[in-house]
């Protein structure tokens, strides 16, 4: 494992236009462009492959957007996928909305679909597989919901309420694994795909260390990917087996929450989520870090 640095005078930066921002999950496309999922202003944000600052692109709130986490860019389908919540309610109130995945077009913000979550949950990362199978992580129920391609209705994939508590991050690999981490316990786990594409049995894998607080992570080889500890590390991670190496790339970073590789840079976000909550207090601008980075030659 490669020792950990800090902050780094060549590291890029992605500003924000507007404040409280809260930009809890970040994807990108193979020409550079950068799309950011805002919890604080319940919408999406973008950055074009020649833009250094990300501005409103799908407005606020727009049909029925809520409590936006993961958003993951299928270039295949020309879709933009968006995770929106529920909000729970105050003071024992009714919680406010629905648990959904969304669709917008990836060009124009154009709404294309909205697959409501089988008996609600938290929607909080998105996967989507060569053949068009869409996976998104519920974190309060312990389970993985599917879209087949051309269905109309989410389903339930995988469930088991100790290995899928608390999950968080999801990502394919090449070995047809559906990889996803638990932010709570620290772990992650592999679920393969059968032949009739129904979920084999879950597999915890054996880290090289501890995770902390694991939360987005993106595939970027056959067997890499790169994961970010809310503790404030983002990592390169390389699967083996039932192994995984875990190489710290930078930590020191700021609340950061979700991580995409695009630009020859491993882009971060950092949330700040721990001042969400706190409208009195300003959290200061938003960016999005821009650690250097290149795949290895196996993903190529």
């Amino acid at each position: 494992m490669a020792a950990a640095c800090g902050a780094s005078g060549t590291d890029r930066e992605i500003t924000f236009a507007d404040a409280r921002i809260f930009p809890e999950s970040v994807t990108s496309t193979a020409s550079g462009d950068l799309y950011f999922g805002s919890l604080g202003q319940d919408s999406v944000y973008k950055a074009p492959a020649n833009s250094t600052q990300a501005v409103r692109w799908v407005p606020s709130k727009a049909n029925g957007l809520n409590f936006v986490l993961g958003v993951f860019a299928d270039e295949q389908a020309g879709v933009l996928w968006v995770c929106s919540s529920a909000r729970s309610g105050q003071n024992g109130a009714p919680s406010v909305g629905e648990t959904a995945l969304k669709a917008f077009g990836l060009t124009d913000a154009s709404f294309r679909g909205s697959y409501a979550f089988p008996g609600g949950g938290l929607c909080n990362d998105i996967a989507v597989a060569a053949d068009g199978t869409v996976y998104a992580t519920d974190t309060n129920q312990a389970r993985v919901l599917r879209l087949k391609k051309g269905a109309d209705a989410l389903d339930i994939w995988a469930a088991d309420p100790m290995l899928l508590a608390s999950a968080d991050g999801i990502a394919l690999l090449a070995d047809g694994g559906v990889y996803v981490n638990s932010v709570n316990q620290g772990t992650l786990v592999r679920i393969p795909v059968n032949a009739d594409g129904s979920a084999g049995t879950i597999a915890k894998l054996v880290t090289s260390r501890p995770l902390v607080r694991p939360d987005g992570m993106r595939s970027i080889g056959h067997e890499t990917m790169l994961l970010i500890e809310g503790e404030g590390r983002l990592d390169e991670i390389t699967v083996s087996g039932n192994t995984a190496d875990v190489k710290v790339l930078r930590d020191r970073l700021k609340g950061p929450t979700g991580v995409a590789l695009a630009r020859g840079a491993a882009w971060v976000t950092e949330a700040k989520l721990g001042l969400l909550d706190t409208p009195g207090k300003d959290p200061g601008p938003f960016r999005a870090i821009g650690v250097a980075h290149q795949p290895s030659k196996e993903s190529e």
